[in-house]
Order: C-alpha cells, then sequence, then structure tokens
C-alpha cells in the first residue's frame, strides 16, 4: 500500500504544479452576454445572461450562468440557468466551455433540460463565438457576444 501512495502523491503534485496559475492576478468573475440562437423546429430564441465564475484552477474555472429569455414561436418568456465549465488556455485568445442545467419556460414544459458546447475569441474584456446544444425537444444554435464586467 505505502508503495503505492507515492506514485499517486507525485503524479497529484506533478498536477498540482502544472494546474498553478504562473504569477497572482485578479481575475474579473462576472460576464454579461448577450445571444440570438435558433432551435430546429421551434424557431429563434434571444437571451441576457451573466455568468459569475466560482473556482479557479489555472486555465479552468467553474460557475453558474443564469438569465432571462424570450422566445418566439410561441411567444414565451423563460429564465435559462446553467453551470458552466470554462476552459480559457493562457497566452491564447480563446475558450471552450460546457454548459448543463435547468432552462425554465412559461409555457409548454416548465422545466426542460439543457446541455450545450460553447467556443470562440476571448480577450481582457470581450468574448463572441458559438454555442452548440440540446434544449429539450431538439437541437440548437447560436452566437454569443459577452463583455467582462
Amino acid at each position: 500500500m505505502k508503495q503505492l501512495s507515492r506514485p499517486l502523491v507525485a503524479v497529484l503534485f506533478a498536477l498540482a504544479v502544472c494546474l498553478a496559475p504562473t504569477q497572482s492576478e485578479a481575475r474579473s468573475d462576472f460576464r454579461l452576454t448577450l445571444g440570438a440562437d435558433y432551435h430546429v423546429n421551434h424557431g429563434p430564441f434571444f437571451d441576457i445572461t451573466g455568468a459569475v465564475d466560482f473556482i479557479f484552477i489555472g486555465p479552468l474555472s467553474i460557475g453558474a450562468r443564469f438569465g432571462a429569455m424570450l422566445a418566439t414561436s410561441p411567444t414565451s418568456f423563460g429564465i435559462p440557468i446553467d453551470l458552466d465549465l470554462r476552459i480559457s488556455p493562457r497566452g491564447a485568445p480563446i475558450y471552450l466551455e460546457a454548459l448543463v442545467g435547468p432552462w425554465l419556460r412559461f409555457s409548454g414544459d416548465f422545466v426542460r433540460a439543457h446541455g450545450a458546447f460553447g467556443f470562440g475569441y476571448q480577450n481582457s474584456s470581450f468574448t463572441f463565438g458559438l454555442e452548440v446544444g440540446y434544449l429539450t425537444p431538439s437541437p440548437h444554435v447560436g452566437l454569443r457576444v459577452g463583455w467582462r464586467l
């Protein structure tokens, strides 16, 4: 048992060193985003969301995204709520994110499952990207424009 724990400790230490930030830096942890999506067989919807990051591990952040949405066919309002797993590689002006959570809609089925993958360009205060996902009962694709506050 003792022989197995030494390599495990070494691997965990190496992982911690690789994921640790290279310098202490203040990170903005709130993003405001506007989105326009096409929901297959259900028409477009628009949303405004805020994202708050809670945990930072090197280039990885974990947080929550929440806001308001307007669907056009049929016209209804909703509340998107997602867990947001975001990777922002150091030195690269890109981001990758995975989203999952319930979306509340005030017509039809009240709770709808949502899962999506997003990627795009980012700098210190601006992001622009594409999101592809699934919102019960069909896929959606959309554009995102965001600002760090």
